[in-house]
């Protein structure tokens, strides 16, 4: 019966690990220091979370001169985001909107520019994808992560 138990609990700590293991890393060419710092340089807007105590949060993209365009350091910023996101023991649901009525119109034109090469735009992309990975393992199935765009 203990070695059932034993089995179950190692089983349910290796599922959580592999849970929140990012989806690229160095074996892919991936170096998420240096995609950090080429994001950094791409400034504008924010990311702002607010975790109710009903164990929903509220997460808006704050960029309204763009549209809500995410920057690099807007991905920055939702990166982190996610990690506090992940280490909420509350966490329920979550509510993704856009400042000022619109949603999100997608990457800011002037981050994209800042990458001049095809390596920096697979290096911005993989870290993307390594964060909303994260976001969306980080609720169950059964949970909503519901993004409102205003009419």
């Amino acid at each position: 019966m203990a070695l059932t138990i034993l089995k179950c609990v190692l089983k349910n700590a290796t599922a959580r690990r592999c849970l929140y293991r990012r989806l690229y890393n160095s074996s892919h060419g991936f170096n998420e220091t240096e995609a950090k710092k080429k994001l950094a340089q791409c400034s504008g807007g924010s990311i702002n979370l607010c975790k109710g105590e009903n164990g929903i949060a509220e997460l808006c993209i704050n960029h309204p001169s763009r549209k809500n365009a995410i920057s690099g350091s807007m991905m920055l910023e939702l990166e982190e985001r996610v990690s506090d996101l992940e280490n909420w023991k509350e966490g329920k649901g979550l509510i993704v909107y856009g400042a000022e009525h619109t949603f999100c119109s997608g990457g800011d034109l002037h981050s994209v520019k800042a990458l001049s090469s095809p390596k920096d735009g697979l290096m911005m992309c993989m870290f993307m994808q390594n964060t909303l990975t994260r976001l969306q393992r980080y609720f169950p199935p059964i949970t909503s992560v519901i993004a409102v765009e205003w009419l």
